[in-house]
């Protein structure tokens, strides 16, 4: 009976040694798809108006001065945060303060890159900042006519910044403020 053993347990591991060592598996990236973007003109009362993604819903900030709104995206947990001031002779302040706010994120940033805009035909000039990497805000830009107008914005995510996990929605709204930028209209 010891043989009989012997030669079930020798089988035995013959058999379950054959088989594949474990792999891990692969890294995956999530396969979030939004729907196609329609827009429409806003006009909610203020100097200005713009296109926007009827995904998103207009909602007052919450310090309740005028012009200052934001487009929630209940979708994608984010928001996309606009501020509204008139120039009166504070240009200057104006954009040095628009142009600090990337930089408060080269903490936790991989990356800042900034795009000037141009559009001579609506009076619009500004800049686009795309943030990459585990930053609270995802994208940022600020729009003037260089004598009355200002309009800043920012994106951000009802969670803790993981870059890896917010990339899709994070594209998605880089590419709704880009669409802003290029329908906004001064009164």
């Amino acid at each position: 009976m010891n043989l009989r053993r012997m030669l079930f347990l020798s089988l035995s591991i013959v058999l379950f040694a054959c088989a594949d060592d474990p792999q891990p598996k692969p890294k995956g990236f999530l396969a979030l798809e939004y729907p196609e973007a329609e827009y429409s003109r806003m006009d909610i009362g203020c100097p200005y108006s713009f296109e926007k993604n009827e995904l998103a819903t207009i909602s007052p900030a919450l310090t309740n001065t005028p012009c200052w709104i934001n487009l929630d995206y209940e979708l994608m947990s984010g928001a996309i945060y606009l501020t509204y001031q008139k120039i009166n002779n504070n240009l200057d302040s104006l954009l040095r303060d628009a142009q600090k706010l990337p930089l408060q994120h080269t903490i936790k940033a991989d990356a800042i890159e900034g795009d000037i805009y141009t559009n001579d035909i609506r009076n619009t000039y500004g800049m686009f900042y795309e943030v990459s990497g585990n930053a609270a805000s995802q994208a940022q830009f600020y729009l003037t006519d260089s004598t009355n107008h200002f309009l800043t914005g920012s994106v951000y995510f009802e969670s803790q910044p993981n870059y890896d996990s917010i990339v899709p929605a994070a594209d998605y709204l880089k590419k709704d403020i880009r669409y802003l930028m290029e329908s906004l209209e001064w009164k």
